[in-house]
């Protein structure tokens, strides 16, 4: 049996068809899900991975790109993501893949799936592979899909101390004044998260940088804020 097959057929055996149509409308998904809950979803995907394991670098691309591009159901666009992410296959997720993360991001064209593409494995291929990763990223934060930039914005999300300042300005200065909201809200969301490790620079970076949307900046300021407000004695909002 095929991952893909191993995969549909997990998934159909947990579907909750009741549940469904709330997860499509939830999504605004022109496809349909089978009711499978994200968090079952990857224990579902992680369970077929073990079992069926991959040989080589080339059948791991083939086995994601057959579950994302014959996907039925969001679900296994899901799983698609879910094994470009397991970490047993870890090491093949170089740049000479970017190519096909960059399919995965272009085709799926929503937060749920680029989210987890570019904090986690993005993420991943930069941390492993800092010099050859980081052109691509500055690239694709000027690109004209709105996809590609707001995964350059949130390629850091998880780096933390390990997070280039440069890098994540670069990323987040040619998307400033887009009126989309998924890049002003991808600003505020990376910056927010870095506020968590370096509060000085990020508060630095919004006032020096008047033209951020209002709500980049209230995103971006959200922690500092909350921090503040407890350091005085007051309740977090």
């Amino acid at each position: 049996m095929t991952v893909r097959n191993a995969v549909i057929a997990a998934l159909r055996a947990a579907a909750d068809p009741a549940r469904a149509p709330q997860q499509q409308a939830y999504m605004k998904s022109d496809m349909p899900y089978l009711g499978v809950g994200v968090p079952q979803c990857r224990r579902i995907a992680g369970s077929v991975f073990r079992a069926h394991p991959l040989p080589d670098a080339d059948g791991w691309e083939t086995a994601i790109l057959e579950l994302w591009r014959k996907a039925a159901h969001r679900e296994e666009r899901y799983a698609a993501i879910e094994l470009l992410l397991f970490g047993r296959y870890s090491r093949w997720l170089e740049p000479a893949r970017f190519p096909l993360v960059e399919e995965l991001v272009v085709t799926g064209a929503w937060w749920d799936y680029v989210d987890a593409i570019a904090g986690r494995g993005v993420g991943t291929m930069l941390a492993a592979h800092p010099d050859a990763t980081k052109p691509v990223l500055r690239e694709w934060a000027k690109d004209d899909d709105i996809w590609k930039r707001r995964t350059a914005i949130l390629a850091q999300l998880r780096a933390r101390r390990a997070t280039d300042k440069n890098l994540l300005a670069d990323a987040i200065r040619p998307s400033i004044g887009a009126s989309e909201f998924f890049l002003r809200k991808g600003i505020g969301w990376a910056l927010r998260e870095y506020s968590k490790t370096d509060p000085a620079w990020v508060l630095e970076f919004v006032e020096t940088h008047v033209e951020l949307s209002a709500l980049s900046r209230r995103e971006a300021l959200k922690h500092l804020e909350r921090a503040n407000a407890a350091g005085a004695g007051q309740p977090a909002a």
